[in-house]
Order: C-alpha cells, then sequence, then structure tokens
C-alpha cells in the first residue's frame, strides 16, 4: 500500500518541482506542501555582497576568497572567510540592541519569528517625503480598509517602498558618507514613537519589520521606536525587499537570523510564503 502511495505521489512531485528556466533568480518560488496545495515563497531579503548596505558607521561586508579552483588530487574546491557586522544588509535587531535586559538573538521564541503576518503600506507617502514617520492613522487607516483590527500575535511589514532604491546608497539612506558625521545627513522613513506606542498599548503583535534601513526614521536621535518596542521584547526586520509583492494580509513569513548567541542582531533570511 505504501508503495502504491508513493507511485500516486511522484508524477505531483515532478510537476510542482518543475520550473521554467530563466536567466535571473526570481524572489518567487513555489513548494508543495503534504497536503498537496501550494504556497508561494517570496524572498524578502538583500544579498550580501561588497554592495550590502550598512549603517554608516558599521563594519561593511568582507569576503575574501581561501582558495578556489582545480586541485591537485582534480576536484574543484572553493571557500571563503567572510566579516560583517550584526547590523547591515537584511539583518534582525534584538531586544538587546536597544534593551539592556532584552533578549539576545539565540533566546527569540521561533514562534514569534514565524507566523501570521500583515502588510501596512505607506509608500504613496514615504515616497513623496524620505523624512516620512508612519503614523497612529496609517495604522487604523489599514485596520478600516481591511475591515478588522491587526490580529493578534501579527508579525507586522512596513512597506515604504524605499527597497527600490537599493544598494544606491544616497537614494536609500540619503548620504554616501560614512563615519560619525554621515549620521546627521541620514534621510529615509520609519516608524513614529507614537504609532510604536499604540502597537504595543492596543495590538499583541510578535514582531515588526521595515524596507529601510533602520525601524526608525533616518533623522532620529533617541530611536525611540526602538527603545519602545525592543524593550518590549519585539524583534525588528530591517532592510527588507519585495514587499510590494505581498497581499495586505492572509500570509505568512518565516524570519530566520543567524543564531549569534548574545547577538544585539544578525543577517537575516526572511521569506513570506502567500496561499494560492
Amino acid at each position: 500500500m505504501k508503495i502504491l502511495f508513493l507511485l500516486m505521489c511522484c508524477p505531483i512531485l515532478l510537476f510542482t518541482c518543475k520550473e521554467q528556466p530563466s536567466n535571473e533568480i526570481s524572489p518567487i518560488k513555489t513548494v508543495a506542501k503534504s497536503n498537496f496545495t501550494h504556497k508561494t515563497i517570496v524572498d524578502l531579503s538583500h544579498d550580501y555582497s561588497r554592495e550590502t548596505v550598512y549603517w554608516v558607521t558599521a563594519k561593511e561586508f568582507e569576503k575574501d576568497t581561501v582558495f578556489m579552483g582545480p586541485t591537485d588530487k582534480g576536484y574543484f574546491y572553493s571557500a571563503f572567510n567572510i566579516s560583517t557586522a550584526e547590523h547591515g544588509g537584511t539583518h534582525i535587531d534584538a531586544p538587546i540592541h536597544f534593551s539592556e535586559n532584552g533578549q539576545s538573538v539565540e533566546e527569540l521564541p521561533l514562534e514569534h519569528l514565524i507566523g501570521p503576518a500583515i502588510k501596512i503600506d505607506v509608500s504613496f507617502k514615504a515616497l513623496q517625503n524620505p523624512d516620512y514617520l508612519i503614523s497612529i492613522e496609517d495604522l487604523t487607516d489599514w485596520e478600516t480598509k481591511e475591515g478588522k483590527p491587526i490580529p493578534n500575535g501579527s508579525i507586522v511589514l512596513l512597506q515604504t517602498g524605499f527597497s527600490k532604491y537599493y544598494p544606491n546608497k544616497l537614494q536609500y539612506l540619503g548620504t554616501e558618507e560614512r563615519g560619525e558625521s554621515a549620521v546627521a545627513k541620514l534621510h529615509f522613513p520609519g516608524l513614529s514613537p507614537e504609532a510604536a506606542e499604540w502597537l504595543l498599548t492596543n495590538r499583541n503583535i510578535h514582531a515588526i519589520g521595515i524596507d529601510t534601513p533602520s525601524i526608525d526614521y533616518g533623522q532620529s536621535q533617541y530611536f525611540k521606536s526602538h527603545v519602545i518596542l525592543l524593550s518590549k521584547n519585539i524583534p525588528a526586520f530591517e532592510n527588507l525587499t519585495n514587499l510590494n509583492l505581498l497581499p495586505a494580509q492572509g500570509f505568512e513569513i518565516i524570519a530566520l537570523p543567524m543564531k549569534i548567541k548574545g547577538g544585539s542582531g544578525a543577517p537575516l533570511r526572511i521569506v513570506a510564503l502567500l496561499n494560492p
């Protein structure tokens, strides 16, 4: 009976795994679940390379070749050394980043990194104002339009549209300069402290993410939204991409950071699972 079941399943698996050839790597793939219903996978992560955007005071990504090529035994081999700051490219801010007693990366509950999600699109406003602050009204407008409150346990993603500028630092960050003097020249949208406080007081969310370098806007000096959210062990995902491919609700997120013990942040591979 098991053999018959496997023979029946194999053609379905072969069909679902087949992909059309392409010269580009698409952020979307299709996967078959055990019950043969389909999910669409959307990659929300930027690549790590020498183009990766980092905070202007952070160490940038480096990749050095240890060996690449044919060996004296006749097989090909490649290996590299990499170095990177925790906070750069698509990454996670663990609560300890701005909260002395907050969770570090390896302490984050997986159930807060994997689960149902919503998307709030403010790109029409944010693309007209690089210093735009996402407001309480933006959150309540989403609820009015969708006809329900932000569900308990949600991962909230904020779409400003700024990912289209990545990795152009002048457009994405507001400056190409680096170092402490460049901090004052940062211009990109973020979440207002009032909206962050409203989310904590009125809604029970598990995590939050944004397609800019920081959950606080570029001109922030006190990083109040970071402090508000991370003090309550709400992790933040930063430098996301492809949020324009997501619906407003009805999808799931899998956000798995590098498991750095004691880490205040880590590189993040994050994907969305969309229903058919």
